[in-house]
């Protein structure tokens, strides 16, 4: 398959609420959205009892701190933002995911989560439809 050719049309990332989210993938998406290089929807996943405005207010600090807070920007982004939350030990979750997901067919999946959890994750996603047409992404 040439991988240059298909472009994925979601972008999932597990451990949203995490420092590396915080430091990093945050700023990362605001300046993809800047360059126009992210239109996609992006769904974060973790195991923190928040709700997607608590997500967003992280994100927000998260700019402000790190790269620069853009109101047009973060605008986009929060507009193409969900959540899904839960343990990543349940299936639930997955299936969650798989229903937040909807009618995507080639998300990409960033594991910025410890590496002893890659495993467990990349399992759920196998047991459900929610990986046909996927990339794994690992930081």
């Amino acid at each position: 398959m040439n991988h240059n050719a298909l472009h994925s049309d979601t972008l999932v990332f597990f451990g949203a609420t995490g420092d590396l989210a915080y430091k990093k993938i945050f700023p990362a998406l605001q300046a993809m959205v800047k360059r126009g290089a992210l239109k996609a929807p992006v769904i974060g996943v973790a195991k923190t009892g928040w709700n997607l405005d608590q997500l967003k207010a992280r994100a927000k600090d998260s700019l402000e701190k790190h790269g620069g807070l853009d109101p047009e920007a973060f605008d986009t982004l929060c507009g193409l933002l969900s959540y899904v939350d839960g343990d990543y030990n349940d299936p639930a979750t997955f299936q969650a995911l798989c229903r937040q997901l909807g009618s995507a067919q080639h998300p990409a999946y960033f594991l910025a989560i410890p590496p002893a959890a890659f495993g467990m994750d990349v399992e759920q996603l196998s047991r459900t439809d929610c990986s046909r047409n996927a990339g794994v992404i690992t930081e």
